[in-house]
């Protein structure tokens, strides 16, 4: 026999692997034929011809060889299962495993996928609180008032309040939201209110709000506990506070997403919009919140200590534990600050005894959802 003939095998059994063209879901039962290249054969018909050298492994279940080839239509497969068959073709295609994702290609899949996991939190940690900062002052008022009548409208269903208008309490509540907005510098364009709710809280919207809850009201004793906690929530509007966690918590939710497939953005609208109706702010905005509060009490000639008395009265004392994952200053920490830097009071009291009384009593007379219980809405004074 002539030694420059082609290398010819014995033909492996029938039926010894099944062929896919890729352009139809056929499965063919094809035997193969091994010379120069693989002979795909059904019957007496010759199917595919494959380069060894272009033929890579695909993935495939255990027991089973299954193939693809470069030249073959992408959705091409050749499936063996009987083990010669499969040995031989293996000793045949030199670069049967080559830009296939085995150990090396799968470690090199999730180092990356670490890579991208880890600047992610980078990102989070480091770059959207930067970029929130440029981005907030930026945001016309117009929008961000219109961002404020949407969280108005769901804090008002979500806590089933309404605002609080008791002619000598609303009254008493402007006399002194005057004086602290007057002394923070801020103009007429700030509202606030007094919401019928046993939950002993504030808050800032964006668009310029401000709210108080009743039962806020009910822990306090005296005006300059209350001026210092309104203080400290105009400070948030003075810093776009809101605008920024919106900037800073929606796009931190977007880019989770991405990273476990909501390629939507789905959950970054509602956990903007769970950013406004919270109002949660940062650690460090809070306490230049209170920087700013402690700051107008001095210019009003009132004391800032009873802010952190009242603060501390409605939390009680916490674990220092939380400190390193709560968003806020520990009560305790504010109170030693806001005695540390507290003065003597040398003006005139913000309301006088009558205005208070009738400030305490600003929701009477309505139906008032802080004189129900209100088991399913535990307390969250985390949020002043």
């Amino acid at each position: 026999m002539d030694s420059d003939a082609p290398e010819i095998s014995k033909t492996p059994p029938a039926n010894a692997a099944a062929y896919f063209d890729g352009t139809s879901s056929r499965r063919r039962a094809v035997t193969l034929h091994f010379s120069d290249r693989l002979e795909i054969v059904e019957g007496e018909q010759t199917l595919a011809v494959w380069d060894y050298a272009d033929i890579r492994r695909a993935d495939s279940p255990s027991g089973m060889l299954r193939l693809g080839c470069l030249t073959a239509p992408a959705l091409a497969r050749l499936e063996v299962r009987d083990n010669a068959v499969a040995t031989e073709l293996v000793s045949r295609c030199a670069n049967l495993d080559e830009n296939t994702p085995g150990r090396r290609g799968v470690a090199v899949i999730v180092g990356w996928s670490i890579a991208a996991a880890v600047s992610i939190v980078a990102v989070v940690l480091f770059g959207l609180p930067l970029i929130a900062d440029r981005l907030a002052p930026l945001v016309p008022e117009a929008f961000e008032r219109r961002l404020g009548d949407v969280a108005d409208s769901q804090i008002k269903t979500m806590f089933d309040a309404k605002v609080c208008d008791n002619a000598a309490g609303q009254k008493a509540f402007v006399k002194l939201v005057t004086s602290i907005r007057e002394s923070a510098g801020m103009d007429t364009s700030v509202q606030s209110g007094v919401l019928s709710s046993s939950l002993p809280n504030a808050f800032a919207l964006p668009g310029g709000r401000v709210y108080l809850f009743n039962g806020l009201l009910a822990k306090a004793e005296n005006a300059d506990e209350i001026a210092g906690v309104l203080a400290h929530e105009l400070g948030h509007l003075k810093h776009r506070d809101s605008m920024r966690g919106l900037i800073r918590d929606g796009s931190t939710s977007f880019l989770i997403g991405l990273l476990f497939g909501d390629i939507t953005g789905s959950s970054a609208l509602i956990f903007g919009s769970r950013t406004l109706v919270t109002s949660s702010h940062s650690r460090e905005a809070e306490t230049n919140a209170d920087g700013f509060a402690i700051d107008v009490m001095h210019r009003l000639g009132r004391p800032a200590k009873p802010t952190g008395e009242l603060l501390l009265r409605v939390t009680g004392k916490e674990s220092k534990g939380l400190s390193i994952i709560s968003t806020h200053p520990l009560s305790e920490d504010r109170l030693t600050r806001m005695s540390r830097e507290d003065r003597s009071a040398s003006g005139p009291p913000l309301l006088t005894s009558e205005e208070w009384r009738a400030l305490k009593s600003i929701c009477d007379g309505k139906p008032d959802s802080a004189k129900k219980p209100d088991s399913a809405k535990k307390p969250d004074p985390a949020k002043i």
